[in-house]
Parts: structure tokens; C-alpha cells; sequence
């Protein structure tokens, strides 16, 4: 296990932000993926912009990245970011019949940038859910998770495996 204890609680067990105002600053970067699957007809749909509420990709990418920029007022003990650049690639997997979301956020700053990128990913897959829920209900969101990271104290780290 890579820390000895959960940071976000102090010596008496109680809730708090981590103090981070005497750490380095650094170029944070955090990659992130998920994958929504969906039925074939649905993502055809999707591929051939025959949706009737538009460009869903583009739409999604765009919550992913407005998301990203309103973390810290979703997650009770995150710190507010500076972000530098957000990107999310998505990918059609038409032989897994599924979207793949792939998230990279970037800051400069005192702390990590991962739920940012893990919260950019969520909210893409789940404006492509929203805008395609009438066609297909039975979509499912699954393997969000982060890939890589780099900066600050603990450096680099990148998953062992991938999906």
C-alpha cells in the first residue's frame, strides 16, 4: 500500500482539507479512462451524427471539460485547481461496442490533478448516457479509472495493467 493512512482526516479522525500551502509547486498531469457500452444501433447513431440532439461527442467533451473546472464544488475536501489544459479523446470501439473516454487534465500547482481528470471522464460518459438514454436505456458506464500521474512528491505512477 502506498500511504500509511488516509489524508484527508486528522489526528482526532474528523473530516479536513489537506494542507498543501508548503508543498512545491510542480506540473501536475493526470490520464484517466472509462468506457460507456452501448448498443450497435445507438452507437452508429452516434458515428453517423444522426442524433436528433446533435454532435453527442463534441457535446460530451464539452461537459467533461466545464466539469473538470467545477470539482472542487462537487467534492467536498478538493481543492480548488488552476487547470492549464484538459484534453478527452474519445474513441469508438465498434468491435467492443462501446466509447472509450480518455481524460488528461494539467495543472502547475500544490496538489494532484487526478480527480479532476477522473471527474472530466465521468461526466463525459455520462452526458453521452443522457443525450442517448431514449434510444438505449441500457448503457453502461464502466472501468473509469486513473491511468497515469506525475508530479509532486510522490512522482510518477502509471497503472500495471490496462483493460
Amino acid at each position: 500500500m502506498q500511504g500509511s493512512k488516509f489524508t484527508h482526516f486528522n489526528a482526532a479522525g474528523e473530516a479536513h482539507m489537506v494542507d498543501v500551502g508548503e508543498k512545491a509547486f510542480t506540473q501536475r498531469v493526470a490520464i484517466t479512462e472509462g468506457f460507456i457500452a452501448l448498443e450497435m444501433a445507438t452507437l452508429e447513431m452516434i458515428l453517423q451524427g444522426g442524433h436528433k440532439k446533435g454532435d453527442v461527442l463534441g457535446i460530451a467533451r464539452i461537459a467533461g471539460i466545464m466539469a473538470s473546472k467545477k470539482t472542487a464544488d462537487l467534492i467536498p475536501l478538493c481543492h480548488p485547481l488552476p487547470l492549464t489544459h484538459v484534453e478527452i479523446i474519445l474513441t469508438p470501439e465498434p468491435e467492443n461496442q462501446r466509447i472509450r473516454c480518455q481524460t488528461t487534465a494539467k495543472t502547475h500547482g500544490q496538489t494532484g490533478v487526478e480527480m479532476e481528470a477522473l471527474t472530466a471522464t465521468q461526466i463525459t460518459l455520462l452526458t453521452i448516457y443522457d443525450m442517448c438514454k431514449a434510444v438505449d436505456r441500457g448503457m453502461v458506464i464502466d472501468g473509469v479509472r486513473l491511468l497515469e500521474k506525475s508530479g509532486g512528491q510522490s512522482g510518477h505512477w502509471r497503472v500495471k495493467s490496462v483493460i
